[in-house]
């Protein structure tokens, strides 16, 4: 892939990059491609002597609008479980990255962009973001890590009731309850990431990198990221989550570049 990106925008400073997240007519979700970039996107990064990565999402309006809807509805259950352990093993492959990854929240912050955020070392919301995990009101559940991350961040009290709500949190309400590390004005947000990371970048990197595999390595997730994808497939042996989606298309209530198969609307 070279240098090249078709959805990431590539600030890349001598030890902070910035990485724009960049399919506006999509609202940033995650699909397939998009994956593979930001694995490519990690790997160059961690060849130089770049220390951290902050993430944030092109426009004002989304941050990350979850995981791509629109290839989702098109999966079998069994697609939709190898769909869910794809985009796991790319938040795993985030976690076991060396650097700080920085999650700058500047918009809509929901399902699977929610667990990209879970997926990085640290978070911030600008005080307009909207954070949290809808998808049981689309018939769905987590499946990029969230119902194994974000028990293990909030408890599993909050957490419980976030996922069974599906309730979004602004800003300053997520920073409170411990979903962000910090909450900034919309315009001082990507300043602030920069001001949280000044004092970290002071120590020496090897610490740094061994501290972090210490904290990540003391939380193992394999058998719950397993039964996460194994109750997320089944989903999709319903009608709600497909009927949903085209409703919505269909109204343009839901926009995409996407180009769906005939008929598949009918």
């Amino acid at each position: 892939m070279g240098n090249e990106y078709r959805n990431l925008q590539i600030d890349r400073g001598s030890e902070i990059w910035r990485i724009l997240i960049s399919r506006p007519g999509d609202r940033n979700s995650i699909d397939s491609p998009l994956m593979v970039e930001l694995e490519a996107a990690l790997n160059e990064a961690e060849q130089g002597s770049v220390r951290a990565v902050v993430f944030s999402g092109k426009g004002k309006e989304y941050f990350i609008g979850g995981a791509d809807g629109i290839e989702m509805m098109q999966c079998s259950p069994e697609q939709a479980e190898a769909f869910s352990e794809r985009i796991q093993t790319l938040f795993n492959r985030m976690e076991a990255s060396p650097l700080i990854l920085v999650a700058a929240v500047n918009g809509l912050c929901f399902g699977g962009g929610f667990e990209f955020a879970l997926a990085c070392d640290l978070r911030l919301a600008a005080h307009s973001a909207r954070i949290g995990l809808p998808e049981v009101k689309v018939g769905i559940i987590p499946g990029g890590g969230g119902t194994q991350r974000l028990p293990r961040l909030v408890g599993p009290g909050l957490a419980t009731e976030m996922i069974f709500s599906g309730r979004l949190y602004g800003g300053q309400e997520a920073a409170r309850l411990g979903l962000v590390n910090r909450a900034a004005e919309d315009k001082d947000l990507l300043a602030e990431a920069e001001r949280m990371l000044e004092p970290i970048l002071r120590n020496p990197q090897h610490a740094l990198r061994r501290a972090k595999a210490a904290i990540k390595g003391g939380q193992d997730l394999t058998s719950g990221l397993a039964e996460e994808r194994a109750q997320f497939g089944p989903c999709f042996g319903h009608k709600f989550f497909v009927e949903l989606m085209k409703k919505q298309l269909k109204s343009g209530l839901l926009v995409t570049t996407a180009q769906l198969p005939a008929g598949f609307l009918d």
